[in-house]
């Protein structure tokens, strides 16, 4: 059981924050040699298997590594074609593997766009109204669980079908989301979610916590609770701007 990726959608549709959790599925690698037995194509900048499947190779799978070097999209480690590579009979036997391709970060954002308008759609075709949208979609292989909050942010996790207590995750990172970004005064509404320099939001820690940047507690102890504080390196030296009595305090 596993929890594969967090998306953070704004209320227009758009992508503000994004994590991968999950350790890649196992690769396929093989040595052939000439001709190629498999049927290649180009798709998206990247080399995919359209035809033939063998060994762990499926259709769909991405050339990703040619002889042990990995490839970067349509080109090998040494700026060749891999189409014109795989096509040179001199370049055989050949060692090439194969695995499921990682979505690229344009294609994270059409994703997100897409649920988006399916959710607003999910509300419209129910029958009842006030309808809160879509929830939970299941398949054979993951879940996809949505929460949305009333100003419209959307909070969605890619888990294992057998995965429990993700109400409380996603409620969780709501959580964090408003501590580390809504009460950060350098971010922006509605802006992606990063980590950075001055002015930018702090990347938020579904991780493992960063001193390095974003958030820590400061000796302000309002509401009888520790406030968090920003760092602000643009200040000379860098300083801690504490989010309950808005005082400038020392790292």
């Amino acid at each position: 059981m596993a929890i594969f990726s967090v998306y953070v959608v704004n209320k227009a549709g758009g992508l503000i924050y994004q994590l991968d959790s999950y350790a890649p599925r196992a690769e396929a690698e093989k040595t052939f040699s000439y001709p190629l037995d498999l049927l290649l194509k180009l798709h998206d900048e990247r080399v995919l298997v359209a035809f033939g499947q063998r060994d762990g190779i499926r259709v769909g799978h991405a050339v990703l590594a040619i002889n042990g070097k990995d490839v970067n999209g349509k080109y090998t480690a040494d700026g060749k074609e891999v189409l014109e590579y795989l096509g040179n009979p001199a370049n055989y036997p050949v060692s090439v593997r194969f695995g499921r391709p990682r979505l690229t970060s344009n294609e994270k954002l059409m994703l997100a766009s897409m649920f988006h308008s399916l959710f607003a759609i999910g509300s419209q075709l129910s029958p009842e109204q006030g309808s809160s949208g879509i929830e939970m979609l299941e398949t054979d292989t993951f879940k996809l669980h949505c929460f949305q909050t009333l100003t419209g942010i959307k909070f969605v996790v890619l888990a294992d079908p057998r995965q429990a207590g993700i109400d409380s995750l996603l409620r969780k990172i709501y959580e964090i989301y408003s501590d580390f970004a809504l009460k950060n005064p350098f971010y922006s509404l509605e802006m992606p979610i990063s980590g950075g320099g001055a002015g930018a939001g702090s990347d938020l820690p579904l991780t493992r916590p960063s001193r390095a940047r974003g958030p820590s507690w400061c000796g302000c102890s309002a509401g009888r609770r520790r406030q968090l504080c920003w760092l602000r390196r643009s200040l000379p030296p860098p300083r801690r701007l504490c989010s309950s009595c808005s005082a400038w305090r020392w790292c």
